[in-house]
């Protein structure tokens, strides 16, 4: 049985998706953490190409063991001088030597609507895993399916999301994605020169939800259910003497946190830096690393709807 919401369709933004299909995609979710490391081969006429043109860790491991735990082949491209981009090929031709090579193409890439345009280059589907300070889709499925199995739900809880609101793309997908639920409400925390980009709160105020933005994360601490915190990108930013200006503007430490609920979580899409003290790892709040293990499972129920496979 094909299911027309993800069967072989691009993944460029969470804003694509309805709250239905995202309910779907965990509900595969679930069957595969059930199964737990059981391998399967319902991918292995498929090759999955990881055109990563940019650095990442957690992304591009999770997509890769994803996809051999699926049974599919893997081809992965580290860096822009892995291809012949370094010898002066386009991007459109690499796109079209990738998807001549290729079933389906995972794509992290520096400048903004880069997985779009492959998109609309390639006949295979293309998976956006980060576009400049735009969108990270499957980072938005892995954030709000982390929260369900948190809390039972995404609906009527209080989210604060405090950091680079401005740059950051994981922050801004976790906002739009926050859209298709209904919120109790959402704080949005930030130094005046990170605030959320215009789209964004066009976004919020076009979907009708209950938000606030502010600098003071102690005034509104009390309030949260749920955390997520976004480093301070100094790659994001065009002028560094900008970003020297906001560096070290919030520290989450355990003192801070024990003003708060004592069910909060705090969620963070990694790599963290110095935004959250090394105490807070091993408290009951962090759930950053639960947050990073459910990549797997989540990218892999992605993949098998894209292809329309049973499990």
């Amino acid at each position: 049985m094909r299911h027309k919401s993800f069967y072989r369709r691009d993944i460029i933004s969470i804003l694509d998706f309805t709250r239905e299909d995202l309910e779907q995609l965990f509900e595969y979710a679930d069957k595969f953490i059930e199964y737990g490391d059981k391998k399967f081969s319902v991918l292995s006429n498929k090759v999955i190409t990881l055109a990563f043109f940019e650095p990442s860790t957690r992304t591009r491991l999770s997509f890769e063991i994803a996809s051999k735990k699926l049974g599919a082949d893997v081809i992965t491209i580290v860096g822009e001088e892995a291809v012949s981009i370094a010898k002066g090929e386009n991007f459109t031709d690499t796109i079209r030597m990738l998807d001549t090579f290729s079933n389906a193409i995972v794509l992290r890439h520096r400048f903004e609507g880069a997985a779009k345009y492959a998109a609309e280059i390639a006949e295979n589907p293309v998976i956006n895993a980060g576009d400049g300070r735009q969108h990270h889709p499957t980072q938005t499925m892995i954030d709000l399916y982390t929260i369900k199995k948190l809390f039972g739900t995404i609906d009527g809880l209080t989210y604060g999301v405090l950091g680079d609101l401005r740059y950051g793309r994981a922050a801004a997908s976790f906002i739009y994605g926050l859209t298709l639920f209904n919120p109790k409400k959402i704080y949005l925390i930030s130094p005046p020169l990170l605030r959320a980009r215009e789209e964004i709160i066009k976004v919020l105020n076009d979907k009708g939800i209950n938000f606030e933005e502010t600098t003071n994360i102690e005034d509104v601490l009390p309030y949260l259910d749920v955390l997520y915190v976004i480093r301070i990108q100094k790659e994001r930013f065009p002028d560094p003497m900008e970003y020297e200006r906001v560096r070290g503007s919030y520290r989450v430490t355990l003192d801070l946190l024990s003003k708060g609920r004592k069910e909060l979580k705090v969620l963070h899409p990694l790599p963290k830096v110095d935004e959250i003290d090394h105490d807070v790892d091993s408290s009951p709040y962090a759930a950053y690393f639960i947050q990073a293990r459910f990549g797997i499972p989540v990218r892999m129920a992605l993949l098998a709807l894209l292809f329309g496979v049973e499990i």
